[in-house]
């Protein structure tokens, strides 16, 4: 079958950005092909695909619309028209890609789940509904999880779009407790997909492009390198990573850690959500005379050279860190989190709801918090970082486990199950 994705933009460093490569890989290893529509294509994809500018979130309209949907309980005037008007727009680019690229089945990534582009919801359910093409709705991230779509001028489109109940689509949920919510919230069900990742591949090392990647981030090869690999929301907490690297720097802290001084380094974009939230994480490492280098624009999908300077790929920051921080507050799931795990790397994880159900009882050996960093957390730290039996012990554990369960293979069987059964 010819298997058409689908979602807002697949470029970036965004998780449903990097999902999506792995499942279309996982599509061709079952003998389909795939194709791409989005508001926004990585470059690697454009011969494949059709880029919309229309349909990513950030598109004026869409961004019109979003912003005058939320934090309101009565609607502007005007705003279900633009919504209708805008969504039959995009049915006829849906309608477009389909003919072009001889689509089978739509394998929709999150834009039935989030209303972040609510036009490119309704569309994808009208079009659905209508053409009864089959479909399969990935879902990463859910209206009910996030606190800033809870009060709406637009209840009735957010229940009959995000997702939609339609006989046509399958539904997909990346871990368990989205799952029970959305037979709970919608008496729809669904089937845990989890992230995945290529652990059949080995992990990258220094090469002569990334060698250089501490000096060109003005860092010194003895630096402590705290990495945090996530883009800049308040979801993210990156607050707590802040104040692990503030303790670390402490006088006796660091004389420990043989005198190294350590820094935080975070690789990806703020803006999703606006930029207070970096501004404050500016503010607060200032002071606290934390080193935090916020370096996005220094990091892309693929190494090369922008603007006569080098822009390096995310995986050649984990090939030079010493640990990573994840205290995201939540999580879909955790593709980060299976990353540093690939690089052998220890971690520093919250104790975030899908991690608590779904990853931690899998037997996981990370440094955990709860809410805070703790002196029991530093210690730990520490700990890992001075001694090469833990350290080794522990990357090396959650490397076997994830292997074994989070693995390209081990997600194959379930995705050919969905995949066939769309043909019944």
């Amino acid at each position: 079958m010819r298997i058409g994705f689908v979602s807002t933009r697949i470029k970036g460093l965004d998780g449903v950005s990097l999902e999506i490569p792995k499942l279309a890989a996982l599509c061709r290893r079952l003998g389909h092909t795939v194709c791409y529509c989005a508001g926004e294509l990585a470059p690697a994809l454009r011969d494949a695909g059709l880029e919309a500018p229309a349909m990513h979130f950030a598109h004026p309209e869409a961004k019109w619309i979003h912003d005058h949907s939320f934090g309101r309980t009565v609607a502007e005037a005007g705003l279900r028209e633009r919504i209708a008007d805008m969504a039959a727009e995009l049915k006829a680019v849906i309608a477009r890609f389909e003919s072009q690229f001889g689509v089978d089945v739509l394998f929709v990534q999150n834009a039935l789940s989030i209303p972040m582009h609510i036009p490119l919801g309704v569309a994808l359910t009208e079009h659905i509904a209508e053409t009864g093409i089959p479909t399969l709705a990935h879902h990463h991230d859910f209206a009910w999880e996030r606190d800033r779509f809870a009060l709406t001028a637009i209840p009735d489109v957010l229940e009959r779009c995000f997702p939609p109940d339609l006989p046509s689509a399958r539904h997909i949920t990346i871990n368990s407790l989205a799952q029970r919510a959305l037979r709970q919230r919608k008496g729809i069900e669904s089937t845990i997909l989890p992230n995945l990742f290529d652990f059949a591949t080995a992990a990258p090392g220094i090469s002569d492009f990334n060698a250089d990647l501490r000096a060109g981030l003005g860092l010194r090869e003895d630096h402590l390198l705290i990495l945090q690999p996530t883009r800049v929301i308040a979801r993210k907490g990156i607050e707590h990573a802040i104040e692990l690297t503030r303790r670390l720097r402490e006088p006796d802290n660091r004389a420990r850690l043989g005198g190294r001084e350590a820094v935080l380094l975070v690789t990806h974009a703020a803006g999703d959500e606006g930029l207070d939230y970096l501004a404050g994480l500016q503010a607060l490492a200032r002071s606290l005379d934390v080193p935090f280098v916020h370096a996005a624009d220094r990091f892309a999908e693929e190494a090369g050279w922008r603007d006569g300077r080098k822009v390096y790929a995310l995986w050649d920051a984990y090939v030079h860190a010493d640990f990573v921080t994840y205290p995201s507050l939540i999580e879909g799931f955790g593709n980060a989190l299976l990353e540093t795990i690939y690089f052998r790397l220890p971690a520093l994880v919250q104790r975030y709801p899908v991690y608590a159900a779904d990853i931690a009882p899998q037997g996981f050996d990370f440094i955990e918090i709860d809410g805070a960093v703790t002196d029991q957390t530093v210690q730990e730290t520490i700990a890992v970082l001075r001694d090469p039996t833990r350290r080794r012990r522990m990357v090396e554990r959650n490397y076997e486990l994830a292997r074994r369960l989070y693995s390209l293979e081990a997600g194959m069987s379930i995705l050919a199950s969905l995949l066939k059964a769309t043909r019944a």
